[in-house]
């Protein structure tokens, strides 16, 4: 009796590639026919004549300007493998977001990554090394924050379930990082008898140089200040809509948003980041279900539109599209044939 498979034994079923993307737009409309599937669409269009769209202005600028900081941290951490300019970080980051409002599972880290590499002449695994460490920190505080929120307001289940999730990869990957910071000598013990050996060899190498550099600790407080300057967005859309909450709510709100959004999704995280922002304005800050509803589809637009525009600009400067960057990141990723050097 023939088999599919090359060694005799019994053929080995594959998922079509296809299924995963299907399933993360399927959780995407589900969430989004939960938070508005009631949602009183002709009650709220006069609601929005009284909203102070100056506050809303003044959170679109920040929210565009506060991954500025981001750029400024990715450097310090570059810092002992690689002096990179200012702005070409800051134009990576705005790619690597604009990838990921329209590109479904976060790519934009992958795209943000290999442009460093393109660009600086810098072995991929070690940029890939600085943002594995960057998502380590900001997993870090996430978790504090959790912590600090649970103190002062009840959480979803939902969220408590993601808190510990978050929790259990966190821990594993600051495991797995500390162990390269303190042992150097491990990534010259492992096999190269495999293509991505050497791969896995250099990113080991680029965590031991960034974790034990004297640059190091800066970066930790670039994080607080990145993370920090996140808040203010999302005040100023609370007041913008009237609701005079203190800062502590609008850090509420982005914990949970940050929390709810960690696993990467579809394009933006969209039905996502509606289901985190109602849960957290309605059920933890006790904000109405319609406004809570309205305000956060405003945060949505308000992240994702701004990004999209200033991505978009730092595409245009490349003179490529996004899918082409996609696939020559994914190419090299692989070992593949490099791509030419795209315009910085």
């Amino acid at each position: 009796m023939g088999t599919n498979s090359p060694a005799g034994g019994g053929a080995v079923r594959r998922f079509p590639p296809w299924l995963g993307t299907v399933i993360v737009y399927a959780l995407s409309l589900g969430c989004l026919l939960w938070v508005y599937h009631d949602f009183d669409w002709r009650l709220e269009l006069p609601k929005l004549a009284r909203v102070h769209w100056a506050w809303i202005l003044l959170a679109v600028a920040c929210d565009v300007l506060v991954y500025f900081s981001q750029a400024w941290r990715w450097n310090i951490l570059l810092r002992p493998v690689a002096r990179v300019p200012f702005w070409r970080s800051v134009q990576a980051i705005y790619i690597g977001l604009f990838a990921n409002e329209v590109l479904p599972l976060r790519s934009g880290e992958l795209i943000r990554c290999y442009l460093l590499t393109v660009w600086d002449k810098i072995p991929f695994p070690l940029v890939l090394s600085s943002a594995l460490i960057e998502r380590l920190i900001d997993g870090v505080w996430l978790i504090v924050g959790f912590a600090l929120v649970s103190l002062s307001a009840e959480l979803p289940k939902e969220i408590e379930i993601g808190v510990w999730i978050l929790a259990s990869v966190v821990a594993v990957i600051g495991g797995l990082v500390v162990f390269s910071v303190l042992n150097r000598r491990f990534a010259h013990h492992m096999t190269t008898r495999h293509r991505w050996s050497e791969q896995l060899r250099r990113v080991v190498e680029g965590l031991h140089a960034m974790g034990r550099s004297k640059s190091f600790p800066a970066a930790v407080a670039a994080s607080t200040v990145y993370l920090a300057l996140q808040v203010i967005p999302i005040h100023a859309m609370l007041q913008g809509y009237g609701l005079n909450l203190p800062w502590g709510a609008a850090a509420i709100v982005l914990v949970v948003l940050r929390l709810g959004t960690v696993v990467p999704g579809a394009p933006g995280n969209v039905g996502l980041f509606h289901l985190c922002g109602f849960l957290a304005l309605h059920r933890m800050l006790g904000v109405d279900a319609q406004t809570a509803k309205s305000l956060s589809g405003m945060m949505f637009f308000v992240v994702t539109v701004p990004l999209l525009a200033a991505g978009a600009v730092a595409l245009a400067t490349t003179g490529s599209e996004i899918r082409e960057i996609y696939h020559s990141a994914h190419q090299h990723r692989r070992g593949q044939a490099p791509t030419e050097p795209l315009n910085k």
